[in-house]
């Protein structure tokens, strides 16, 4: 059945969306004021929207025995109404099964992608988050060392030096990533096997490091975290294609 459409938010682009000095909007008559926009039915209970210190730019919402609760990020205590309303009306449709508009998520991605944004959200992260791991060089695989090798070889020693390191668990589904707040590159110890080719790590390596060449775009309403030039530049890796098989079989 279709859900009755919200009605648009502004479009903005992000130049115009300013970082004021102090917050213009009370969040639980944001929250009321966007419930009634998009013609959602009250549960009945109460309903709370607060900031949290979260590491980073997390928000949540919840109903439970119809008491709706949302934490928002105290990163956007700051934040103007408009976008305010653009993430309730996010969380919202997530909670009661409905689409957020186009221009809702617009909205919301163009405010938290401006770089003095991207550079608070960073900041706090590290502030307030830590990231653990083991040391780069493993039992079978030197991570540090193909970091270096690779950054010659591809990025001409261009890309600056992250922490390189193993992940504390031997995780099986997530294999690496990295971590922009905190500037690490993490692959998982499951890999660090006399099982496991050489090639595949460098490669795994290789991946997070495009992300530090070719950080999160934002295309319209959309999060681009591998863009166009990092699929290129991806496939110059001389194993890539025999890299991916055995990912795939692993």
């Amino acid at each position: 059945m279709r859900q009755p459409s919200t009605p648009p938010a502004v479009l903005v682009q992000p130049e115009q969306i300013p970082l004021p000095l102090e917050s213009s909007a009370d969040l639980d008559e944001v929250f009321q004021r966007v419930l009634r926009r998009m013609r959602i039915k009250h549960p009945g209970g109460p309903l709370r929207a607060e900031y949290r210190p979260f590491a980073g730019m997390r928000s949540t919402i919840r109903l439970q025995n119809k008491h709706l609760e949302a934490h928002v990020s105290d990163l956007l205590e700051q934040a103007p109404t408009l976008v305010l309303e653009a993430l309730a009306e996010i969380l919202l449709a997530r909670i009661f099964h409905r689409h957020p508009s186009r221009e809702a998520r617009e909205c919301y991605l163009a405010y938290i992608f401006q770089p003095a944004m991207r550079r608070r959200i960073d900041e706090v992260r590290r502030r307030r988050g830590s990231k653990r791991s083991l040391p780069g060089r493993g039992k079978w695989h030197d991570l540090e060392e193909i970091f270096q090798k690779l950054n010659q070889r591809f990025f001409g020693g261009q890309l600056t030096a992250p922490r390189v390191g193993w992940s504390l668990k031997a995780s099986r589904t997530i294999l690496g990533h990295y971590d922009s707040g905190h500037g690490a590159i993490i692959v998982s110890r499951a890999l660090d096997s006399p099982s496991i080719p050489r090639y595949l790590v460098e490669y795994l390596v290789y991946h997070e490091m495009l992300h530090i060449r070719y950080p999160v775009e934002r295309q319209g309403h959309r999060r681009v975290v591998h863009s166009v030039e990092f699929r290129q530049a991806e496939k110059r890796f001389p194993k890539y294609e025999q890299a991916r098989r055995k990912l795939k079989h692993l």
